[in-house]
């Protein structure tokens, strides 16, 4: 960059001082001019480089006006692929007139990117001065309408953040069938241990869609978002369950048919089919007093969450607030629902826990109450889960969970009208009607002017889209020693090659879209991660995806899936947390001044949580965590949300402090809490769950303290001939689940080329896990603890781990304290150097001071985890050894003990010498799975107390003086069986002699 910037002042300074033996010209001599402008354009490279422009940039024309002493610069597309700014553009004018020096000062310069003045292409957020907007790329003045759906048990509200906007999201590609070679298959290849089709799905669905809906969003996705391969249907047409069920008071209220509405007469949808259009639906007026109602009752074949979306039919006199109760394992939970737009399609309400079997307490009700009379109020099909694919092609089923597969199956099954969406190619080539019609999902949603490209004029569903983002990784290839970076495609021509959106206004407002969020993008990566972050173009291209919507709308290509560096990235649970807040912000940005308010980001998540007994209250506290990246982002109030034994979290409770007290828990259930932070942009990410529980038999609490905080991801290793991921080294740790884990790399050669996505190269991975959901990190152990806890009779409260590092509760108050390591280990951050540094140290410095102490004084210590042992070993100058050695009096032997998680008892003090139990050691969607346990052995009087079966190596060892410490190489809660963890938990208890 020095390099350029000498050569190019050297050029404006050779010139100036030509120039000042000129004399100032009042006419342009056409040939002296033409020198001037070869002169210019040889000199041109080093101008470009300087300003960072790409090669691409060129110089279309430059001409001049001697009638409107005026020269005209014009440059092609690729020129403005830079972000620009108010300086920037400024230090590109002056350069231009000083190289063509005061010879031509009687004369204006212009400068155009196309058509466009250079000027203009400055988005409104970064402008100075509200007199320099340009406003005709801000929205048109719309009617006020209700949104969609509103959770009025929420107990808050947002005035800030995104309330009251509506967010078109999706997340790549999927799995699709490929009209030429008769299969379905993906879209992109299977690399470094995930696929495109797949891998944006473990931003959106766990992050980004979230901290949009906790700022207010309501977020629409062209592909199925519940994970869920279970799927309830319950619908007036076909109810040979009898879980539908009207209710009427009074003579002069009746359901009534309509002729429209959803039914699944077979269970495939073949072509052309849709369901929305293949039954009927029911319908009453409104009364001040509910007089009428429908109950959806589900019977649901296993435990777990579920979304529930409803379905109804749309009126000029439908009922804008419908009120929908859910009923679930956490209580209820109340929407309103604007009937009125949205009809004929799935409407997303929220995922609940649900539990197996059919309960009274478990349904979906509408009500026909609402603030006035003589309103339509809709009933019809409401549907719990995803569930497996059912659309059909060339008699093919996807054989997949719904989830998996692409928008153009998801939209027949949603009732979107199928040449105006999603069979835009003749049912000839499904690969182009996939990304052809995630937009015009959204057109339709919208509806007339901004109809599907096809009609404009259709109707559609009123819902007004804010704005749409395609996420997808595929920014490029490359072989060198950075990373590709972040790339952001918008077009200022529709797809009819119109630089104005339906509506008259201009276009220009996708690049203000896409810059913002790029820049935001590229800002906090930097900060968190890569100084060195690569921001590769702002391109303005006519891509399907950024054309097609007639909103605002962007591509974001945030990495490269195909580049081995930008993948260390991709597969962290902390960048995909990070990089999805920065484009949430983006979004709340631009759209905070298109509609002219002032935004709040939403907070980061609570620290220092803590959930003690204090006599027969529940106390719990925490702290705010402060955003370096954000000064908005400072929590205001509190949410606090309470589940009950294996139920599910209610609808939370809100506090203005950092404590919160429980008043008279009762005995003998498990009192779980999560707490989120709140401010008038929103909702923070929730923090750890802790449990409490009263025992009938001892009231006397011990204390859990949660020291699993840990998310990474998989060990790699990179040289010139061997590049990729070693999961038998480590496999990492999801945040809550992973959904886009195809299977392991097996090549590892970056010289090896792609031939094709079935054989792809350097990079290639396997396809055994492509279907399976992953747990990960949950954050909800101490429940598990806590319960085998109280079934062996001890009350029992927990703390976060910094929590007790930092002095806020003192292990000293209790006689036993049960540590949860789970897989805690020290972690890299995927660029050396980051400012995060290491992360998740099993027992950081401060926290060995405080065990140390707590022992020496008669406490007596539970421990488990995956890598207690080895991270200890880990520390520098044997501080940790030494701890290892002398306070717990442990020996690491090995770090890689068992593979079958097979466990026995060699020690009759602890328990009999024939028990076993095995804990988990495969991937599943219960609980993470355990790779690495340690072996452990005995040192300074301590005593192995069980071994693993397949080795004989030493599993757990402890010591009991009066005080003493039980440690297990392995997490306590990965323990399969609840009996044998209640049965293991007593052996502790009773080797330590806590009473």
């Amino acid at each position: 960059m020095r390099r350029f910037l000498y050569h190019l002042i050297l050029s404006i300074i050779s010139f100036t001082i030509w120039n000042a033996c000129v004399a100032v010209k009042e006419t342009i001599d056409e040939e002296e001019f033409n020198l001037k402008v070869t002169e210019f354009k040889e000199h041109y490279p080093v101008f470009r480089n300087y300003f960072g422009i790409p090669s691409s940039g060129k110089i279309d024309s430059i001409f001049y006006d001697d009638t409107e002493k005026k020269i005209t610069l014009k440059f092609s597309r690729q020129f403005a692929s830079i972000p620009l700014r108010e300086d920037n553009v400024s230090a590109i004018k002056d350069s231009v007139k000083n190289f063509f020096g005061e010879e031509y000062s009687l004369y204006s310069f212009d400068f155009f990117v196309e058509k466009y003045p250079l000027d203009e292409l400055i988005p409104n957020y970064y402008r100075s001065g509200k007199s320099n907007i340009d406003k005709a790329r801000l929205p048109l003045p719309r009617e006020k309408k209700n949104p969609v759906i509103k959770n009025i048990s929420k107990p808050y509200e947002i005035t800030n953040g995104l309330n009251d906007k509506n967010v078109l999201l999706w997340h790549s590609h999927g799995w699709y069938y490929n009209n030429q070679e008769k299969r379905w298959m993906w879209q992109r290849a299977r690399l470094f241990q995930t696929v495109e089709d797949i891998g944006p799905l473990s931003f959106t669905i766990p992050f980004l869609i979230p901290m949009l809906e906790n700022a207010g969003a309501t977020v629409f996705v062209p592909r199925e978002r519940d994970t869920q391969i279970n799927e309830v249907i319950i619908d007036n047409d076909n109810d040979k369950q009898k879980a539908f069920t009207e209710l009427t008071k009074g003579k002069n209220q009746k359901w009534k048919t309509f002729n429209t509405g959803f039914a699944l007469k077979n269970p495939v949808l073949k072509e052309g089919e849709n369901p929305f259009l293949s039954g009927t639906s029911r319908y009453i007026e409104t009364d001040t007093i509910e007089t009428a109602s429908v109950k959806w009752s589900p019977d649901f074949p296993e435990t777990g969450e579920y979304v529930v979306y409803i379905s109804y039919q749309s009126f000029e006199d439908s009922n804008e607030e419908t009120i929908y109760i859910v009923s679930h394992a956490g209580g209820q939970t109340e929407f309103r629902i604007n009937q009125k737009i949205g009809g004929g399609t799935w409407i997303h309400l929220g995922k609940f826990l649900f539990k197996k079997g059919k309960d009274k307490n478990q349904y979906v009700l509408l009500s026909n109450k609402a603030a006035s009379y003589g309103k339509i109020v809709s009933a019809d099909a409401v549907r719990f889960g995803g569930g497996f694919g059912i659309v059909e092609r060339e008699g093919q089923l996807s054989k997949r969970a719904k989830f998996i597969e692409g928008s153009r199956y998801w939209l027949q099954y949603a009732g979107m009208p199928d040449t105006l969406v999603y069979n835009l190619n003749n049912s000839k080539d499904d690969y182009k009607d996939d990304y052809q019609s995630r937009a015009e999902y959204g057109n339709y949603l919208f509806g007339k002017p901004y109809g599907p490209n096809r009609n404009r004029n259709e109707k559609g569903l009123g819902i007004p889209i804010d704005v749409s983002l395609a996420f997808h990784t595929d920014a490029g290839i490359t072989r060198n020693d950075t990373v590709i970076g972040t790339l952001m495609i918008y077009s200022t021509p529709g797809i009819d090659s119109s630089d104005l959106f339906p509506d008259g206004v201009s276009r220009l407002a996708n690049r203000d879209l896409a810059d913002v969020v790029q820049t935001q993008i590229v800002e906090d990566i930097r900060a968190l991660y890569d100084s060195a972050w690569t921001r590769r173009q702002l391109m303005d291209a006519m891509y399907s995806e950024a054309a097609r919507p007639n909103f605002p709308s962007m591509l974001l290509e945030l990495l490269s899936h195909q580049n081995f560096l930008d993948m260390k990235f991709h597969l962290d649970p902390r960048f995909k947390f990070d990089a999805s807040r920065a484009i949430y912000k983006g979004i709340l940005k631009f759209l905070a001044y298109q509609y002219g308010y002032e935004y709040v980001v939403q907070p980061l998540p609570v620290t220092h949580f803590t959930a003690e007994l204090v006599g027969n209250k529940v106390k719990l506290s925490w702290q705010p965590k402060k955003d370096p990246l954000e000064p908005t982002a400072v929590p205001e109030k509190y949410v606090v949300y309470t589940r009950i034994d294996d139920g599910g979290f209610d609808n939370g409770r809100l506090t203005d402090s950092t404590s919160f007290i429980l008043e008279n828990p009762e005995a003998g259930k498990i009192y779980s809490f999560k707490v989120t932070a709140l401010n008038k942009g929103g909702e923070s990410f929730p923090s750890e769950i802790l449990s409490v529980g009263i025992s009938k038999k001892n009231t006397q609490p011990i204390l859990i303290v949660n020291g699993f905080d840990r998310i990474a991801p998989p060990a790699s290793v990179e040289s010139p001939k061997f590049m990729g991921f070693l999961n038998i080294i480590d496999e990492g740790v999801p945040y809550m689940y992973d959904y886009g884990y195809t299977g392991v790399q097996y090549n590892y050669n970056p010289n090896s080329k792609w031939i094709t996505d079935d054989d792809p190269g350097h990079g290639a991975s396997a396809s055994d896990f492509e279907t399976k959901i992953i747990a990960g990190n949950t954050f909800d152990y101490s429940y598990i603890h806590g319960k085998a806890l109280l079934n062996n009779g001890f009350s029992f409260c927990s703390a976060s781990d910094e929590s007790i590092w930092d002095g806020i509760i003192s292990l000293t108050k209790y006689p036993f304290v049960d540590f949860i390591f789970g897989e805690e280990k020290k972690t890299l951050p995927p660029k050396l150097n980051s400012p995060k540094g290491i992360e998740f140290q099993t027992i950081p410095d401060a926290l060995k001071e405080k065990i140390k102490t707590y022992i020496q004084l008669g406490g007596k210590v539970f421990m488990s985890g995956s890598y207690i042992g080895s991270d200890l070993y880990t520390d520098p100058d044997s501080i940790g050894i030494k701890f290892a050695n002398e306070v717990l009096r442990l020996k690491l032997k090995n770090g890689y003990a068992s593979r079958r998680g097979d466990v026995y008892s060699v020690n009759k003090k602890f328990l009999r010498t024939d028990y076993s139990f095995s804990f988990n050691t495969s991937f599943n969607e219960k609980i993470y799975k355990v790779e690495a346990p340690d072996q452990i052995a005995s040192i300074n009087g301590s005593e192995i107390l069980m071994r693993y079966n397949e080795n004989e190596f030493s599993a757990a060892v402890g010591f009991s003086e009066g005080r003493g410490a039980v440690v297990f190489g392995f997490p306590f809660e990965t323990i399969n069986d609840e009996i044998k963890r209640n049965e293991v938990m007593k052996a502790v208890l009773d080797y330590l002699e806590v009473k």
